[in-house]
């Protein structure tokens, strides 16, 4: 059966993402603010999760219609026949979010949605109440200018939740933006470094790319719990996945200053079965050397984001300008928050990228030594 769909995403990474759909050959792929639509069906919708990079949660929508008030979000809701894909035992809690509507008040268009709901599965099991001990299907209202979007969420936990990274360091990149940041390098082509590694995300996910290893091979998502075609389309996809896996042309370099940094990311490399395709070591990112063969540089520095470390960090950039700019054959991509980022590092990039690392608006700094 045939789906639409939409996969969620971060703000300015709307085109990677439905470049990766396309790519995938999804149909009627149409991006919008922080989301991108396609057509799926169980199949489809298991690729979707266990392969796209770039995408937070995918989503089978069950209606779109517009509410001004909250009867016509209840009388709307309760139209939709939830019978026809959640059994009587279903657990079905209810998210929501709401811009710019007039129906702003998140915690009553849960509730009502639910109370929805109800209603209408009591039209189909004739029940009074319902148990909801069976399997998830977690129900997400969206309000965006008055349009409201009910959908399933069918990955549950986030698609950044590969199942590698275990534990933090300080200001984590979410893994579906370190993807993203890939995407746009295009770097396949060069040997890879990050010079200020952190926990390895950046570093991790480009072995992923460069090995063809799907970012969900080794997690679980709610819609395999669905029905029996939903079971079998995650199993095929997970073996497809794990059929793709190969040895990457050329080799990962991951470094930080701090060890305790790199022991993580060596760790989290393992959790995810790439350890052995990154060299990752404690050196200083200032006394980066020129790399051996064509190279890509993708890397987040620290940002100022507490009271005293602004002079640092300037001296941070000034420095990494310094260094990277006396390097041959190599292409370099820095996110960070600062907007005086290219004044403190000493050359405009040729191409910059609004971004977003979570909550905080950063922008991507694209420096073009040659033709990639």
């Amino acid at each position: 059966m045939k789906y639409r769909c939409y996969a969620s995403c971060a703000f300015g990474i709307e085109g990677v993402l439905a470049a990766e759909l396309k790519k995938m050959e999804f149909q009627n792929v149409a991006a919008q603010d922080a989301r991108v639509y396609f057509d799926a069906d169980e199949q489809g919708i298991a690729y979707a999760n266990v392969f796209l990079r770039t995408a937070d949660r995918v989503y089978m929508v069950l209606k779109e219609f517009e509410a001004l008030t909250f009867d016509q979000l209840f009388e709307e809701i309760k139209s939709i026949p939830f019978a026809d894909f959640l059994p009587s035992d279903a657990r079905f809690p209810v998210d929501a979010n709401a811009v710019q509507s007039e129906l702003m008040s998140v915690s009553d268009v849960q509730s009502i949605a639910k109370k929805a709901v109800v209603r209408s599965l009591q039209r189909v099991y004739k029940k009074e109440r319902f148990a909801e001990d069976g399997n998830v299907f977690h129900l997400f209202v969206n309000l965006y200018k008055n349009k409201v979007t009910v959908a399933l969420n069918t990955s549950g936990a986030g698609l950044n939740r590969r199942g590698y990274r275990l534990k933090n360091v300080q200001a984590p990149l979410k893994e579906t933006l370190a993807a993203a940041l890939l995407g746009i390098a295009r770097w396949h082509s060069r040997e890879f470094y990050d010079p200020m590694c952190g926990s390895g995300t950046i570093a991790i996910e480009a072995a992923m790319q460069a090995a063809d290893m799907a970012p969900g091979i080794k997690r679980r998502f709610d819609a395999q719990s669905y029905s029996n075609a939903f079971h079998s389309a995650f199993k095929e996809a997970r073996e497809d996945a794990k059929s793709r896996v190969k040895k990457p042309q050329m080799r990962i370099y991951g470094s930080d200053i701090d060890a305790k940094s790199i022991r993580l990311a060596k760790e989290h490399a393992y959790n995810m079965d790439v350890g052995e395709w990154i060299d990752f070591s404690v050196r200083d990112a200032v006394w980066f050397s020129q790399p051996p063969n064509p190279a890509a540089i993708i890397t987040n520095p620290p940002y100022a984001v507490r009271m005293g470390e602004e002079k640092q960090v300037e001296k941070l950039y000034k420095d990494l300008g310094r260094v990277f700019g006396k390097l041959q054959d190599t292409v370099i991509f820095i996110i960070c928050s600062s907007d005086g980022f290219e004044k403190q590092y000493g050359k405009k990039a040729d191409k910059r990228r609004k971004l977003y690392n979570g909550n905080l608006k950063c922008t991507y700094y694209q420096y073009f030594r040659k033709e990639r």
